[in-house]
């Protein structure tokens, strides 16, 4: 009798439609959902010097929804991409292209030689998608995106160099809001998530940015001629170790700041906090993702609750004081 010597087959494993689904339910079921948002790889660590993985970030940005919205809602953005965390490079997006999740809006911006296309977040689902594709920093734009060549408001970013101390920081900002009372401004402080201050005036979107960027020039420069041993304009950076560069290009076109509350890129994960003008002796590292929710909830009021209701003009009278100011110190 013939022997069949034909090499057996591994038999085929065949799954029924239920076990299927059941292991696409499993892995849905430890996807988890954030404001409507599945996190992919939400164990995947960001600040791997804290063990801040994707997931807390994500939930950061839900429990703080109502404080970062106002900052953000309408504002073309741009972005710092950490796609690995911070074990590997970041990189800055400023146009959306073809990348972007569907939560977030598209508006098309004339540059100078091109037409950009920039993504803008209307609701905390758009931001926790951010933070879902990899976005660790958020950074705005000045004016909103119905209005692009009005801003409303104006920023004055105090970069210290490495020898000024936190008190001198604080000094200038304090220097800064002085001088725009004396121009009829009133203004608000918050920290940058790094070693700076933000000085932020908010306005009615009346001047082009052309005549914004000129009037925080001319306060700039106005406040480096009365003291040149301790504050610039100057971007370079050898020479500048003891000074506060006063950075008003925050105020060109397509330049933005970074937002309120945003996270920041750096293994301690700071974040740019709204602060009360009373409150500057808190160093700014102290403010990181981790406890700014609790902070916010222990809060009696918001220390920028003013700032809402408080959009402002910018008057020929002032104008024409800053000029007078600069002409006068530059004698």
């Amino acid at each position: 009798m013939a022997t069949d010597r034909r090499p057996s087959k591994t038999p085929r494993v065949v799954r029924s439609k239920s076990q299927k689904a059941s292991r696409v339910a499993v892995r849905e079921s430890t996807t988890p959902t954030v404001a409507g948002v599945r996190i992919s790889h939400p164990d995947r660590v960001i600040y791997p010097d804290l063990g801040i993985s994707k997931i807390q970030l994500v939930r950061y940005y839900e429990r703080i929804a109502n404080w970062i919205m106002p900052h953000i809602i309408g504002r073309p953005l741009t972005l710092v991409h950490c796609p690995a965390g911070l074990n590997a490079p970041c990189n800055y997006l400023k146009h959306a292209k073809a990348w972007g999740p569907s939560a977030l809006r598209r508006v098309r911006i004339q540059e100078k030689t091109k037409v950009g296309e920039y993504l803008v977040a209307d609701s905390i689902e758009a931001v926790v998608s951010l933070a879902q594709m990899g976005i660790v920093e958020i950074h705005t734009w000045n004016s909103t995106a119905k209005d692009i060549e009005h801003p409303n408001r104006l920023v004055w970013d105090l970069d210290p160099g490495p020898e000024v101390a936190w008190a001198q920081v604080v000094e200038a900002a304090r220097l800064v809001r002085s001088v725009l009372k004396t121009l009829g401004l009133a203004s608000w402080v918050k920290t940058t998530g790094g070693r700076g201050l933000h000085v932020v005036v908010p306005l009615k979107p009346k001047p082009a940015v052309s005549a914004c960027l000129e009037f925080s020039r001319a306060v700039s420069e106005s406040i480096v001629q009365a003291d040149p041993l301790i504050y610039t304009t100057r971007f370079a950076k050898a020479g500048r170790e003891r000074k506060i560069l006063i950075d008003y290009l925050r105020n060109n076109r397509t330049n933005t700041s970074v937002c309120a509350f945003s996270p920041r890129a750096r293994p301690a994960a700071t974040v740019s906090m709204p602060v009360d003008w009373n409150d500057l002796d808190e160093r700014p590292e102290r403010w990181t993702l981790l406890n700014i929710p609790r902070r916010l909830a222990s809060l009696r009021r918001d220390p920028w609750r003013q700032y809402w209701v408080s959009a402002q003009e910018i008057s020929a009278a002032s104008l024409a004081a800053v000029g007078r100011a600069v002409l006068r110190d530059s004698h």
